[in-house]
């Protein structure tokens, strides 16, 4: 029973701080539909970005913080902004048409970069957590939450693939994916306070 309750609460703190990553998720799914090992790409990346994400809490919480200073954390927000404007601008040019397999390809870098900028959050949350868990509550949390990246990629896979979203995401991908990624991108520099916002 001392065992369940930190478990339970790993899997409370994941699911808060991460249900917004099945519709980031999601959207990779839309856009990647058909091209060969996407769900091996964006399960790559996503353990990739939440691998990072995990280490920087860790590190923080162990008295690194010269490692990762919290005012550097909303930053974080300029890669899905970035990732966002050169999609709407590959969507406006054309070059992200429907008819064009390789124009939609959806790489482990970019769900990696994507999923640690989405996780300025994930770091304020658990940093305090880790704190007062202690080295034994560190790994078990950890490894609650690793074994909890497969469940939300199989969560969004299953999201994705419903037939009513999935004609939704398929018809209106290419505005929705540019326009997730800059709301992202906006909301974590602003409420991070980045550049005095």
């Amino acid at each position: 029973m001392e065992l369940l309750t930190p478990a339970l609460q790993a899997v409370g703190l994941f699911m808060v701080t991460n249900i917004d990553d099945i519709i980031v998720l999601s959207l990779f799914f839309a856009r990647g539909a058909g091209s060969r090992g996407l769900t091996a790409k964006i399960t790559a990346g996503q353990y990739l970005g939440f691998g990072g994400i995990l280490a920087a809490s860790v590190l923080v919480a162990l008295g690194a913080s010269a490692f990762l200073p919290e005012e550097a954390i909303p930053y974080f927000g300029l890669v899905p902004l970035a990732l966002g404007l050169l999609a709407a601008w590959r969507a406006w040019r054309g070059e992200d048409d429907d008819d064009d397999d390789n124009g939609r390809t959806v790489s482990v870098l970019t769900v990696a970069a994507v999923t640690f900028a989405n996780g300025g959050d994930n770091i304020g949350v658990y940093v305090p957590v880790f704190v007062t868990v202690g080295t034994a509550g560190i790994v078990a949390y950890s490894v609650v939450f690793l074994a909890l990246v497969s469940v939300l990629v199989i969560a969004a896979r299953f999201v994705a693939t419903r037939k009513p979203v999935a004609r939704v995401l398929e018809r209106w991908e290419s505005v929705l994916f540019p326009l997730v990624l800059i709301g992202l991108g906006v909301v974590i520099l602003v409420e991070g306070g980045a550049f005095g916002l």
